[in-house]
């Protein structure tokens, strides 16, 4: 058949695979190849149509067959190339276009493509290597620049050594330098050549390319040059130079932008370098700081209330002042506080431009909360309405501690709250999508009912703050603060699924995942019932994750279009981007929980043990970044208080790289027992993507088991009390098992030729079939009187919580590690549940020790579930649900606040306790019936 008909046959594949219809595509594959059984580019579009289906094992032995005969056709690379982009085989991908490349060393696309591969992968060496052959090839600067571009990644890489760095930009430089003058010259070129001359610190080269005509034109022209521009002057000491810059452009063509000022600022107070010996001798720092106080005071004066900057660039010189020795009258700053409050105070920045300068001393700052008080809070405008909103927040953020008693704080909160209910006309006519003018007074209430029970721990407080809260999201519904609020105090009074509600509704997607999860995930094992089957938090977990996946498909297709395109300056950013994504700290503490809730619900398999193992051995690797968003919270309470981030997180300590470590190791420990896996086979356990690409860790090259020791004190800082004893508790399990399934293990050689964990024999019966003698069995000993204790302390840990009436979340938090703490135990004895492992090994006092220990264990973990159950029947009901309406009697005077509605929400939050509490108790007690 000749090659014509075939692409006709083909084309069905094409049209189905574009519609989504793979079942469809998969047919006619099959159809195909029983004709055509040697057409690789039928077996490649066979592997697309499995991928997109999930069938990810069949698609992985069809690549690597057509892989391994080297393809050139377009047809057969395009449709392999789509079905290991769908894997994560970028290495594979690689190895397409490389092995194509070389067949065809004349095909330029062929040879894009294989650098772009290479981009893909990290590769930037061997990516730079392949844009020097396209250039020699085909005689395009295009390629320099790529090859540029591809040896600065190669420098900045956090795996390149000091030394190579060095090396390798000043290559960067000597090829730039060497092809500058025969180039077209655009922005991002120039931005390349820049930051190279920056990075190797040769700031008056860099000067040099700046001030020609080229430079000039394309920094005036662009942004990223311009910054840049901004940098080199500072950095090479001609802050004078940029000053003088800055001002003609603020005089003279009016321009407002905030660097300007901060060029000038940075001038008037910064030492004097080897560029400008004479600035210190000629002007004294006094005088300098008058000259740049009189520009600023005009520029305020010219631009009134059109621009804040000038006001902003007056207050930012007398913060500066003191600091640098400069004597600055206080009631200076006074002044221009409320300067700027009288034009300024009706806009929505207000509080936030003036907080950093309202730190005053007691002299003037007594004057500063008179002038405040003094602002009326009749809501008749929206412009009166901010006023009065900012005078709130101002005047709360300089209250001294003593002023902060539970008597005044509640006369602050009826104050708001009864304006706020007088502010809400305002909003009738706005769209029900639009946010409420008096949104930030609701707010303000809710933070001081939190400040309330900061302050003398009554839980009535935080039943006003969302009794209010929920009013003001009903009203404005699209207020993602108010949610905010809702969600941290939600977990803090133990009713989760309302915050995870909450949570919900801000319809939180794509990198918004890896900033604010932590709101609804953090120790989310506390709120779970996973073991009763139900998988809301597991399935939060997951979808939470979907970000990182999209980022190692998506992001280095970024990178693609921007060598693609020549768009240098993002190239940096983007790889910047990629890397701190794919080794993000909250992508681990989620993985952490996830393995947390899975081992509660899923049966302890081989299976799930192995494939655990391995990715959190790659985790424990990792040096993190911390993306969160910890700044998000609004926070107006006092200077004197801590952070309202700080008042409702758990416990006081919010998961860190500290915690995550310490249950890296529990958990690596305890499945490194009940496993058979070696590191030699660990790459099989990798069904799709590549092996993780690893970041770079100082201890990396200690051996693990090393690294698992090591109990560094600022890690344990990190961990509540339960939690450490929940880790001491691991470690003297795993420390007192590991001699025996050291022995039990198959050795590295023995592990591809006897199946996990089945006995064998070399007829002698001197052998446990791994390779070992049973002679050299260890010396079988009783297990740690701190196993058993451990249940024991937890179990009278839990009935004092009750019985001091703890919070719910401290009491579930108790009884949901004391269960994770029986399922370490049943992962750390799952090898010992096969009885010819027992008797062959002669290991039956072990195994009755295990028992006796397992039987104490389950039945202490539960009368802890049982507890729970029958604390549950106390929530929920009536009496509850009477002395929630009770709590909340001040709110009712308002009309708004009817007590239907109190008790609607009252009802929803007790429902939501009881459901968590019999839920857990439930799991608890579904765990402990787990068979031996």
């Amino acid at each position: 058949m000749s090659s014509l008909a075939l692409e006709r046959q083909i084309r069905p594949i094409y049209d189905a695979l574009d519609s989504g219809s793979h079942k469809s595509a998969l047919v006619t594959c099959n159809k195909l190849l029983k004709k055509h059984p040697k057409s690789d580019h039928l077996k490649a579009l066979k592997a697309l149509a499995l991928t997109r289906a999930q069938k990810f094992e069949e698609a992985i032995a069809l690549c690597e067959g057509v892989l391994a005969k080297k393809p050139t056709d377009e047809g057969t690379i395009n449709a392999l190339m789509h079905a290991l982009r769908h894997l994560g085989r970028f290495a594979d991908l690689v190895k397409l276009f490389e092995d194509a490349f070389k067949q065809q060393p004349d095909n330029e696309e062929l040879g894009r493509q294989a650098f772009f591969a290479n981009v893909r992968a990290g590769n930037w060496k061997a990516a730079q290597l392949i844009a020097n052959r396209l250039n020699k090839q085909f005689h395009s600067n295009r390629y320099v620049f790529w090859g540029i571009m591809c040896t600065v990644l190669q420098a900045n890489d956090p795996m390149t050594a000091a030394e190579m760095r060095d090396i390798l930009l000043r290559l960067a430089h000597r090829l730039i330098s060497a092809s500058w003058e025969h180039s077209e010259v655009h922005p991002d070129r120039l931005h390349l050549h820049i930051s190279i001359l920056q990075q190797l610190g040769l700031h008056k080269d860099a000067r040099e390319l700046l001030d020609s005509e080229t430079g000039r034109f394309l920094c005036t022209r662009n942004l990223s040059c311009d910054y840049l521009r901004r940098d080199i002057m500072k950095a090479g000491g001609w802050r004078k130079e940029e000053s003088d810059i800055a001002e003609q452009r603020i005089s003279e063509k009016r321009d407002r932008n905030w660097l300007e000022f901060v060029s000038i600022l940075d001038a008037t107070f910064l030492p004097s370098t080897q560029h400008e010996p004479s600035l210190a001798s000629s002007t004294n720092l006094a005088q300098r700081v008058e000259k740049t106080r009189d520009l600023f005071a005009k520029v305020a004066e010219e631009d009134g209330s059109h621009d804040r900057a000038g006001w902003l660039g007056l207050m930012e010189l007398e913060r500066l002042g003191p600091v640098h020795g400069v004597p600055s009258e206080p009631s200076r700053l006074l002044d221009l506080l409320k300067r700027y409050f009288d034009i300024f105070g009706d806009k929505a920045t207000c509080y936030e431009d003036l907080r950093s300068y309202a730190d005053l001393n007691s002299g003037v700052l007594s004057d500063w909360m008179a002038f405040l008080e003094g602002i009326p809070h009749i809501p008749s405008s929206n412009a009166s309405l901010r006023r009065s909103i900012n005078a709130h927040k101002l005047l709360r953020y300089g209250l001294s501690a003593a002023q902060l008693t539970t008597d005044q704080e509640g006369i602050r909160a009826a104050d708001l709250v009864r304006e706020y209910f007088e502010a809400l006309p305002l909003g009738n006519d706005l769209p029900k999508l639009e946010l409420q003018p008096a949104d930030d007074l609701a707010i303000l209430a809710a933070q001081v009912y939190v400040n309330m029970f900061a302050l003398d721990n009554a839980v009535a407080h935080l039943h006003n703050a969302v009794v209010l809260l929920e009013y003001a999201s009903r009203r404005s519904p699209q207020s993602y603060q108010i949610r905010l609020e809702l969600i941290r105090i939600y977990r803090l009074l133990g009713a989760p699924q309302l915050a995870l509600d909450h949570y919900r509704l801000l319809n939180v997607k794509q990198i918004q995942t890896d900033t604010l999860s932590y709101l609804i995930l953090s120790r989310a094992t506390n709120f779970s019932l996973a073991a009763t089957g139900d998988l809301t938090y597991a399935s939060e977990c997951l979808e939470s994750s979907h970000i990182y996946f999209s980022n190692s498909q998506e992001t280095s297709e970024f990178v693609v279009k921007a060598f693609n395109t020549e768009k240098y300056s993002q190239i940096p950013e983007l790889v910047v981007f990629e890397e701190r994504l794919d080794n993000s700290l909250q992508r681990d503490l989620v993985k952490i929980e996830h393995v947390r809730l899975r081992i509660s619900h899923e049966p302890i398999s081989p299976q799930l043990i192995d494939m655990e193992l391995v990715e959190l051995k790659f985790i424990f690797d990792r040096l993190h970044h911390d993306n969160r968003d910890l700044e998000i919270l609004p926070n107006y309470q006092p200077r004197a208080q801590p952070s309202l981030l700080s008042q409702t997180t758990l416990f006081g300590k919010e998961p860190a790289a500290g915690w995550l470590s310490v249950f890296l190791k529990i958990y690596i420990k305890a499945l490194s027992e009940a496993s058979d896996l070696d590191l030699s086979v660990e790459d099989d356990k990798l069904l799709v993507g590549d092996r993780p690409r690893q970041s770079y860790s100082p201890g990396a090259g200690i051996p693990l088991a090393e690294r698992l020791a090591v109990q560094s004190t600022e890690e344990l800082s990190e961990l509540t009390e339960d939690e450490l004893a929940l880790f001491r508790y691991a470690t003297d399990l795993t420390n007192w098992l590991n001699p025996f399934h050291n022995f039990l293990r198959p050795r590295a050689d023995t592990a591809k030729q006897t199946p996990n964990n089945s006995p064998s024999s070399d007829g002698g019966g001197s052998s446990n079939g791994h390779g070992r003698k049973i002679d050299d069995a260890p010396r079988i000993t009783e297990p740690p009187d701190s196993i058993l204790l451990y249940f024991k302390n937890a179990h009278a840990k839990f009935t004092r919580a009750i019985e001091a009436a703890r919070p719910i979340y401290e009491i579930l938090h108790i009884a949901t590690l004391t269960q994770e703490a029986l399922l370490l135990f049943f992962i750390c004895t799952n090898r010992l549940k096969d009885g010819s492992i027992v008797r062959i090994n002669k290991l039956g006092m072990l195994v009755q020790h295990i028992k006796t220990l397992r039987a104490d264990a389950a039945d202490t973990v539960r009368q802890i579930g049982v507890h729970l159950s029958k604390i549950s029947e106390q929530e929920g009901t009536s009496e509850k649900r009477k002395r929630f309406v009770e709590d909340c009697k001040d709110l009712q005077t308002h009309a708004e606040i009817t007590h239907e509605y109190v008790l609607d929400v009252g009802k929803n939050m007790t429902e939501s306790q009881r459901k968590v509490l019999e839920g857990v108790g439930k799991g608890i007690e579904r765990v402990c019936k787990t068979p031996m």
